[in-house]
């Protein structure tokens, strides 16, 4: 709640691209592109405006110069039924995706969608794989941390340290991995238990939104 409080208009504003920026491109916005947007002269103002950003717990910058969104201001709200959601990016290799060093931010996201005592985690869908079941390149999809599922679930799986959605099908001693895409080039993919499964995907939010 402090913090809502505590943030001057340009704060805000600065946490809502850096945000935004996270959910549409799956990446921070550069300095420059947050100097625009803020109307600033100078890079300094924004690297001045992040300073006060990170003492106040919103954001964190890494070791490599990357912006972490480590507490939405909506989501503290107490107006707002929402938790939030830490968006993973890059996996690493042997640990699972929604380990610390993926995640690239948190966003709020609507308790109605949320299952009570489950975990979640948004994941930036990349290709046309799925697009016939409504996940398209570039939308986050709202996944519960799982190691089972369903058939008919889709699921993210990981394999060889890549992460893909497809929806899952247990056949005998087969697992198929179904793409449902209007792109012929995409064919099922076959394994047996050499892949993990990290998730169930429960809701989708649009890139196009």
């Amino acid at each position: 709640m402090d913090k809502i409080i505590n943030l001057k208009p340009k704060e805000l504003e600065a946490t809502r691209h850096i945000r935004d920026c996270l959910v549409h491109h799956g990446r921070a916005p550069s300095i420059r592109e947050l100097m625009r947007k803020l109307e600033y002269k100078s890079p300094r103002s924004v690297q001045d405006l992040l300073d006060k950003l990170e003492y106040k717990k919103i954001i964190l910058r890494t070791k490599t110069g990357n912006i972490q969104l480590k507490n939405d201001p909506e989501s503290t709200s107490s107006h707002a039924q929402t938790v939030s959601v830490p968006i993973v990016g890059t996996v690493s290799c042997g640990s699972p995706i929604w380990a610390e060093e993926n995640i690239e931010g948190y966003v709020a996201v609507s308790t109605s969608i949320i299952k009570k005592g489950s975990k979640y985690f948004l994941l930036h869908a990349s290709g046309d794989s799925m697009n016939m079941a409504g996940i398209n390149d570039g939308d986050l999809a709202l996944v519960r941390q799982q190691p089972t599922a369903q058939n008919g679930d889709k699921v993210v799986a990981l394999i060889d340290d890549e992460a893909t959605i497809k929806e899952y099908r247990h056949a005998g001693n087969s697992i198929i991995l179904q793409p449902k895409s209007t792109n012929l080039k995409h064919f099922p993919i076959i394994l047996t238990d050499d892949f993990q499964i990290q998730g169930v995907v429960e809701n989708v939010i649009s890139n196009t939104q």
